[in-house]
């Protein structure tokens, strides 16, 4: 099997959802280290224009955004599933409802606690990002709202807990479990000890789960240059995809469409429709240092449009 390559920086709170992964099926990965703001000169020869982090590439395949990283990742290395038989769609949801609610609550939390702190150039990038000014005042004046936000959403999963089971869905970790670690990871490691009030503070059974989650680690990972995976993309060929001529959207194969993130990081990216299932779009695209690669992103979550 061609190797995973994973495009993410350090205190990157969705690639810890990736790298837990690894963790839980002990898997051999490559370690690509981007910048955590823009430029980001050798990842947008991939992706085409997706800034997000992180992201994984396989060969000449290019997967965005986590929701779908996760289901390749389980296809690919299928030990140890975490996507428990007749769960498979109550996984899928509660890691949705956790990626758009839980995380971005946690988000103002840690924002109000260190907005102040971050580089300029940080909080620039972020404004852009995000499509509003990052104004550290602003979110320290909303941090006592977004932390009991994050507090009540966060309940729901220690209410799951409190019967005894060792994870979110029963005696093993499930995709659930590798969204909800990626909040309550970044509270646990950007708010410091006791610098400020912590949702967690009041959640001990998800305190002790994040221990079980945290004893994963991150698999084996290898470092490799940004340039070395461009490589990597340049010799290899994408995998077949296929279009559904009874899609309801109308589109075909072939037809020049383009992808947008509907949140955040709002750059689409554009090229050749070559898969669309129900779940999924993939689009051809070329760039002289990387030839041609396919980059796939899930349909929740995305516009597609004719280009």
């Amino acid at each position: 099997m061609t190797d995973f390559i994973l495009h993410h920086y350090p205190n990157s709170p969705f690639s810890e959802k990736v790298r837990v992964t690894f963790g839980i099926k002990q898997l051999a990965w490559k370690s690509v280290e981007i910048p955590n703001i823009m430029p980001k000169p050798d990842l947008m020869p991939l992706t085409g224009g997706y800034r997000k982090t992180p992201v994984l590439q396989i060969g000449a395949d290019i997967y965005c955004d986590t929701q779908l990283m996760m289901l390749e990742i389980e296809k690919h290395a299928p030990e140890k599933p975490l996507l428990p038989v007749g769960q498979e769609g109550e996984a899928r949801a509660i890691a949705m409802w956790i990626d758009r609610n839980i995380f971005w609550a946690a988000v103002g939390v840690v924002m109000g606690a260190i907005g102040d702190k971050l580089p300029e150039a940080f909080a620039k990038d972020r404004s852009e990002f995000s499509g509003r000014s990052f104004d550290a005042a602003r979110l320290k004046a909303a941090a006592p709202a977004a932390r009991e936000q994050t507090y009540a959403h966060l309940l729901f999963a220690e209410e799951m807990l409190r019967d005894g089971r060792p994870f979110l869905l029963g005696a093993v970790p499930s995709l659930a479990d590798c969204a909800l670690y990626n909040p309550v990871w970044f509270l646990q490691v950007r708010m410091g000890q006791g610098d400020s009030p912590s949702p967690l503070d009041r959640l001990p059974g998800i305190v002790e789960w994040s221990k079980k989650m945290k004893a994963f680690g991150s698999g084996k990972p290898t470092p490799m240059t940004g340039p070395e995976a461009l490589d990597v993309a340049r010799a290899a060929t994408p995998a077949a995809t296929k279009v559904d001529d009874k899609d309801p959207s109308g589109l075909k194969a072939g037809q020049k469409i383009s992808v947008t993130p509907d949140d955040t990081g709002k750059v689409p990216v554009t090229g050749a429709l070559v898969g669309l299932t129900g779940d999924r779009v993939s689009i051809k695209r070329s760039d002289e240092r990387v030839g041609e690669v396919v980059v796939h992103f899930p349909r929740a979550g995305f516009i597609l449009a004719a280009a």
